[in-house]
């Protein structure tokens, strides 16, 4: 199953960072976040990616492209025109990077990426997101209720959008931004059928989050995996700093490939 990343927005509120490089290349601990949020995927053995750029893409794209020189240790014979690499620090992943232009809306993004996922399931997250979902309990979930979406529910405590579930783990409506602390709202992490395509019929204007998940949840196809662990988005500078702390005082509760033996 292919995991499909948003990372071309703007990332306005984390303009201390966001001027020179997109959201998802801002560091946590000397990685970028899209790098946490990829190896999330691949402790659980999803190792095929599809990342949605935009907004200053060629970094997000050298990145990758460097990646095996960049973390490996070598030394270059300038004189011979030579590489030697003494060892190898790399991941088992199959990276394909899409841009899917400067203000593209998420919908509009996606549809970008549908030549690529072929006619199976596929994953979808933020690439500013992190989490300890249990991803192979995510899709089991997913598959066992045969919706078209399936996302990820956490319960932050306020100012992001939230979804009224029902004890069938449906989700009867899907509000964007609405006030109070505690609720349950949209932390990512989707699984999604491919006939989530047919939802998307505005182009690049289509904002995934309202038209098409709306419909989606009033015909009765969205629902909703209650996360109740670790979940953090990356919006603002202290979100950033707060994140940066836990990791290097080895305090992360996604960093999964670290801090756990795998249970599925």
């Amino acid at each position: 199953m292919k995991v499909v990343i948003l990372a071309g927005g703007l990332g306005t509120r984390l303009s201390e960072e966001t001027d020179l490089r997109p959201k998802p290349m801002v560091e946590i601990g000397g990685r970028p976040i899209l790098w946490h949020i990829m190896k999330v995927y691949s402790y659980w053995g999803f190792n095929e990616f599809v990342i949605l750029t935009g907004y200053k893409s060629h970094i997000i794209k050298e990145y990758f492209i460097n990646y095996y020189t960049r973390y490996s240790d070598i030394t270059v014979d300038m004189e011979n025109n030579a590489v030697e690499v003494h060892k190898h620090r790399n991941e088992p992943w199959k990276v394909t990077m899409l841009y899917t232009g400067q203000n593209v809306m998420t919908g509009g993004r996606l549809l970008e990426a549908r030549g690529f996922l072929g006619d199976d399931d596929f994953m979808l997250t933020y690439g500013d997101g992190l989490s300890n979902v249990n991803i192979p309990r995510l899709i089991e979930f997913h598959n066992a209720r045969g919706k078209t979406v399936t996302l990820t529910a956490v319960q932050p405590s306020g100012k992001y959008g939230s979804l009224a579930i029902d004890s069938a783990d449906m989700v009867n409506s899907f509000l964007e931004k609405p006030m109070g602390d505690g609720a349950w709202i949209n932390g990512g992490f989707f699984v999604m059928k491919p006939r989530i395509f047919s939802y998307i019929t505005k182009g690049y204007a289509e904002v995934l989050e309202r038209e098409p998940l709306q419909k989606i949840g009033a015909e009765g196809q969205l629902t909703a995996y209650r996360h109740t662990g670790f979940w953090k988005a990356m919006d603002t500078l202290r979100d950033k700093n707060e994140l940066t702390e836990m990791w290097i005082h080895g305090k992360a509760p996604w960093a999964l490939w670290q801090n756990e033996p795998k249970t599925a």
